[in-house]
């Protein structure tokens, strides 16, 4: 991105900022629509007034007291008179004038809280911060439900409706209130990551995946003795710390290919600092969860960066717990690929076959492909190659899945997937 273009500070505001100002001019309306409309109001006019007149010292200030001006004028409507009497204390002019927007970090966690309120339906939860706080679009969000974006639409304007209606309180609940929304903010978190890592290849948006980092590491200090939260946090900064050895000639590196030497030395140590926090906490009595666990897991990929070696052993033991407490489509994918280190291709087909071939899951069908080609079927793996590739959103992985099916037919042998 050039940032001597003057809409650059635009774009790059809307990937890091927006869902702190959002949350700001929220709390302040409990009307999540209509700040919505007032903070795209203000990326118009900065789009517009930026390069005639010149980016401002302080963009993101410059965004918030545009918008809060055109909530005012709102306010002040004929149309809005008639439907809602002023309040001075919120429609005061001065309610804003105070507000620094980089003096409230917790902001986001507020609103998220709000989204994750008992009086709002519990499946929407999740989607709502997604869309609301973390910037993810319905297009997205509907693909990792696996619900059509005309559905999940009509969900997330009831609930915003729900949250203005029904005057929900954009205040921190108390600690015993916490437990209750945790989980939904948790998977809203690790959801914004997990779809930052799977679609945007080796463009990962700064906004997003340190949006989900900063919002993990928040929850840990705020609930400094959950194991969770540091799992959570320890998850994202193990992932993104390989993430520079991810990709090479645009192709992707398979993890037991990847040169170590190019990980993030500071985001691992980070990571396992986290790990330890959590093992700590569940010493104490904090319930083994999800992300403890594919923390673990990703704790002793990293390992090998001072063995030199995987302990495929550990990491069977740790993908069957994960299963047995979080079961899910992609975990018993995993769980079959570390199985075929162990005991063999054979082995990890098998678990594959119990999956069965009729859904359109592109991990389950690069293993295939992968296991088929271990074990000299060609036939099998060149179409399970074809399937995956035809599933792949991803350039820089269909042109790693090409390599392999060119591999294939030269008859050289296979990489692994692990």
């Amino acid at each position: 991105m050039d940032l001597s273009d003057p809409t650059s500070p635009a774009e790059t505001a809307a990937r890091t900022s927006y869902g702190r100002l959002l949350a700001i001019l929220a709390a302040a309306s409990g009307d999540i629509t209509g700040s919505e409309d007032a903070l795209a109001d203000a990326f118009e006019r900065a789009l517009t007034t930026w390069p005639r007149d010149g980016v401002p010292a302080n963009p993101d200030g410059w965004l918030l007291t545009a918008a809060r001006n055109r909530q005012r004028d709102g306010w002040k409507s004929a149309a809005h008179r008639t439907g809602v009497p002023l309040d001075p204390a919120v429609h005061a002019p001065t309610y804003f004038d105070d507000v620094d927007p980089d003096a409230v970090p917790d902001e986001r966690l507020r609103l998220m809280l709000v989204c994750a309120h008992p009086a709002i339906d519990q499946a929407v939860h999740t989607p709502l911060m997604l869309d609301v706080v973390l910037g993810c679009t319905a297009k997205q969000i509907a693909q990792a439900f696996a619900l059509p974006s005309s559905t999940l639409a009509a969900r997330l304007g009831r609930a915003k409706k729900r949250i203005r209606d029904g005057h929900i309180s954009f205040e921190l609940p108390d600690r015993s209130a916490l437990p209750g929304r945790l989980d939904a903010v948790m998977t809203a978190v690790y959801g914004a990551f997990a779809i930052d890592w799977h679609s945007t290849g080796t463009e990962m948006r700064d906004g997003l995946t340190g949006e989900a980092l900063h919002l993990a590491e928040t929850l840990c200090a705020l609930l400094p003795d959950n194991a969770e939260a540091h799992g959570l946090a320890a998850l994202i900064c193990l992932s993104v710390g390989r993430q520079p050895a991810r990709y090479v000639d645009d192709a992707l590196v398979p993890l037991h290919q990847q040169d170590t030497t190019r990980w993030n030395s500071e985001l691992l140590t980070r990571g396992e600092d986290h790990l330890r926090a959590a093992h700590a906490s569940a010493t104490r009595g904090s319930p083994l969860g999800r992300f403890q666990l594919e923390a673990a897991i990703d704790a002793v990929h990293c390992a090998r960066r001072r063995t030199g070696i995987t302990d495929w052993q550990h990491l069977a033991s740790l993908h069957t717990a994960l299963q047995t407490i979080a079961p899910t489509l992609g975990g018993s994918v995993a769980r079959a690929v570390v199985m075929s280190e162990i005991d063999g291709a054979a082995a990890g087909l098998d678990i594959l076959d119990e999956i069965g071939t009729d859904r359109p899951f592109q991990p389950a069908w690069a293993a295939r492909a992968n296991l088929l080609h271990r074990l000299g079927r060609v036939d099998e793996a060149a179409a399970a190659y074809a399937k995956a590739i035809s599933l792949t959103p991803d350039a820089h992985t269909r042109r790693f899945l090409h390599r392999r099916l060119d591999a294939l037919s030269s008859g050289d042998s296979p990489d692994s997937l692990a």
